[in-house]
């Protein structure tokens, strides 16, 4: 099937799922929206998340793709089963692939998960940790501070090291061994949160087994790209074009063109 995968986040973090698509499978086309005129998503009420998702699935339609991939830990926890119960093509969410790694991954049954306000508090990993393995252990951050940093840039500087590691204060004590970076901004922080947290933990990124589980659904289910080109990816922002394409050129390292997208002012609040 030639349509796009679509792919949404409440920024760039979603970016770190985009990457591992393309990766992964360099032949399916990718339109991805990050709402970087509302983010963060994880202070704000699921009811203001829930609608500002289905607003963007809804632009997302216009371009008929195979598959909608809510690429937002708060957006997936609140909103996917809604998204899924509307659609009649495939919808992806990062929390239940990220769980399962995790299960997969650790030794001693004690796992961290640190994500947004929004994701932490609806407790979506810790459910679906334990709707597998009722016995582990599940530890949970939440950590406002690091989205802001990712939206602007601010990956390996000084500043993003001090909140780093006095935001991660609380977990030094817990003998976890695995770590969920339970929001997909995170990954651009991953080396100074592994510092951080020690070598000896190993940090589980929904990103990567997201697309993994990409991979999957369309191969089981006849729906991959067919085509022996190398097809145009499409991205799109709500906010700021300019910061970014700065940040998605550096992480995906390739030149993008960058569609700014106008929300009516009654939208954007």
């Amino acid at each position: 099937m030639q349509q796009a995968i679509a792919i949404l986040d409440s920024g760039v973090g979603g970016l770190t799922v985009a990457k591992e698509v393309m990766r992964r499978l360099p032949q399916e086309k990718v339109i991805y929206f990050g709402d970087t005129a509302r983010t963060p998503y994880g202070p704000r009420p699921a009811e203001e998340v829930i609608r500002f998702t289905h607003q963007i699935v809804d632009y997302l339609l216009q371009f008929q793709p195979k598959m909608i991939v809510i690429a937002c830990n708060t957006a997936t926890a609140v909103a996917l089963e809604e998204i899924r119960a509307r659609l009649s093509i495939p919808v992806v969410g990062v929390i239940h692939p990220g769980a399962r790694a995790a299960i997969k991954t650790t030794r001693n049954q004690i796992v961290g998960v640190i994500g947004t306000e929004g994701t932490i508090n609806s407790r979506a990993y810790e459910y679906a940790l334990k709707q597998i393995s009722p016995q582990i252990q599940v530890v949970s951050l939440a950590c406002p501070r690091f989205v802001p940093l990712v939206e602007k840039g601010l990956f390996r500087s000084e500043q993003t090291r001090h909140v780093i590691e006095s935001t991660l204060e609380p977990l030094s004590q817990i003998p976890m061994d695995c770590l969920i970076l339970g929001c997909t901004h995170y990954p651009f922080l991953s080396d100074a949160i592994s510092e951080v947290v020690g070598s000896e933990v190993t940090l589980i990124s929904s990103a990567d087994e997201t697309a993994r589980e990409i991979s999957t659904i369309l191969y089981h289910k006849g729906m991959l790209a067919t085509n022996t080109s190398f097809p145009v990816h499409q991205f799109f922002c709500s906010g700021d074009p300019w910061m970014f394409k700065q940040i998605a050129q550096s992480w995906l390292n390739e030149q993008i063109k960058v569609t700014p997208v106008v929300w009516q002012v009654a939208n954007i609040v």
